[in-house]
């Protein structure tokens, strides 16, 4: 138990809780002396008025019905409830009448309030030792010699401040009960979170990347931390999966090229012809040409996949792009017996990075060139761009076979190509490009079929969707 409470309090979530506490009752007791200081106070005010007020009616009464009409009137106010104190004393001190059997040594020497609170007896009241009543009075000199003390027991404020103070520490014990109950389940609670999060992050050192922190679900400052690292870990998930693949598909995919610039140089070597020598020559340096294309798209995608795109995001024309990309590959679309149609909205801009969006956009027109050649009825390439709910929407349509719903999801990985002969020229990285293009600029990539109504020849759309981000 001693551990737990232990554990509980080197939490961030009970330290603050704890100085909270402190902080919180030290302004409550400060506030309890206050306010029974504050009405004890207000309390003496009020008597001191009211009996000053009364002493003045007393010497009224004096001077107009003698002393005869002073001793009616003192008598009649000493039987009434909560009477005050009311003395008539010789000019020595001696207690001639009232309802006061007796005073403290010395309280009717001076004229005026006294300085201090003094002790006191009333009739028929038996002294308890040191703890006699105790009062504030005013004493007042008549014109005959005799002295007059109107006084007020000092019990009422007493109590009133007794009450306060009572009251408010009871509340205040409820309130520090309260407290430390919501501080250690909050300290509890945060404790149970951190465990989970902790054994969380041990399954992932220990190579488990599949593995997220919990949630709660209160979107609290745990929940937005474990959101955050959650996201990182996917990425980092990613990219390992990503490297793994690459790896694999290097292997798998890079050994036939090597195979046969292996075979040609052996076959130059075998060969006495220079023209043989030569064109083996050619044949190797072709390629190596392909092998460096394949590990620049590998170094492109790594780079762009790790946030180090060669250039700064900024606002650029996309309508522009469109237009150079389409008149680039224009002539070569026709070359290969292909119609290249656009419908391109003028003015369009987004932020981004101009050269991989034309660079994703050149891949994308090139793998249209390649498929749609040669599918059938009259060929074309599409190439449009338009505004669609709030996004900008760039796509590349063709008239080829397409790709089949089920591999679409596959087509987009590293060296995945539908073409298991590699009859068409390619590396099978122009797609993963595209994809990682768009997720640095936080958009998305869609493939659909051109024409879902045919039966062959479907041909494939593929749309990059780029989210409009407001300056």
């Amino acid at each position: 138990m001693l551990g737990r409470l232990t554990a509980l309090y080197r939490t961030t979530a009970v330290r603050l809780s704890a100085v909270y506490l402190l902080l919180f009752a030290t302004c409550a007791a400060f506030l309890v002396f206050y306010v029974s200081s504050m009405s004890e106070n207000l309390l003496q005010q009020q008597m001191r008025e009211a009996v000053a007020q009364e002493t003045e009616q007393i010497e009224r009464v004096f001077d107009n019905n003698g002393m005869n009409g002073l001793l009616r009137t003192l008598e009649r106010r000493s039987r009434q409830p909560g009477a005050n104190l009311y003395v008539i004393a010789s000019p020595t001190g001696e207690v001639l009448a009232g309802n006061v059997a007796s005073l403290q040594p010395g309280v009717l020497d001076l004229e005026g309030w006294t300085e201090t609170p003094f002790r006191y007896q009333r009739y028929q009241e038996e002294a308890r030792g040191n703890k006699r009543p105790m009062a504030y009075a005013q004493v007042s000199v008549l014109s005959n010699g005799l002295r007059v003390l109107v006084g007020r027991d000092l019990g009422e404020p007493e109590n009133f401040r007794y009450l306060v103070r009572q009251a408010l520490m009871v509340a205040l014990g409820v309130m520090g009960v309260g407290a430390l109950a919501i501080w250690y389940l909050i300290g509890r609670n945060a404790l149970k979170r951190m465990d989970r999060m902790s054994g969380a992050s041990q399954r992932i050192m220990a190579g488990d990347l599949s593995q997220r922190l919990p949630t709660s679900g209160s979107g609290d400052e745990f929940d937005r931390l474990s959101e955050s690292l959650n996201t990182m870990l996917g990425r980092i998930e990613k990219l390992d999966e990503g490297l793994k693949q690459v790896s694999d598909n290097i292997a798998h995919d890079l050994k036939t090229p090597l195979t046969r610039l292996r075979n040609k140089a052996e076959a130059a070597l075998a060969g006495g012809e220079k023209a043989d020598h030569r064109t083996a020559l050619e044949e190797m340096i072709t390629e190596s040409d392909q092998l460096i294309r394949t590990f620049n798209a590998l170094l492109m995608i790594s780079r762009v996949e790790a946030g180090q795109a060669p250039a700064e995001m900024s606002a650029i024309d996309i309508s522009g792009i469109a237009h150079d990309s389409a008149e680039l590959y224009e002539p070569v679309a026709e070359d290969c017996g292909l119609k290249l149609v656009t419908e391109i909205a003028a003015g369009i801009e987004i932020k981004g990075n101009r050269e991989l969006v034309g660079q994703a956009l050149g891949n994308l027109i090139d793998n249209a060139v390649k498929y749609a050649e040669g599918s059938g009825g009259e060929p074309e390439i599409r190439i449009n761009l338009a505004r669609r709910e709030g996004d900008v929407v760039l796509s590349v349509s063709d008239s080829g076979p397409g790709v089949p719903e089920n591999k679409r999801d596959d087509v987009v990985k590293r060296f995945v190509r539908l073409d298991a002969s590699r009859s068409k020229p390619g590396t099978g990285l122009g797609l993963s490009l595209a994809v990682a293009v768009m997720e640095m600029h936080h958009g998305r990539m869609e493939l659909d079929s051109t024409h879902p109504e045919r039966e062959n020849n479907r041909g494939l759309t593929v749309r990059m969707v780029f989210p409009v981000v407001a300056d």
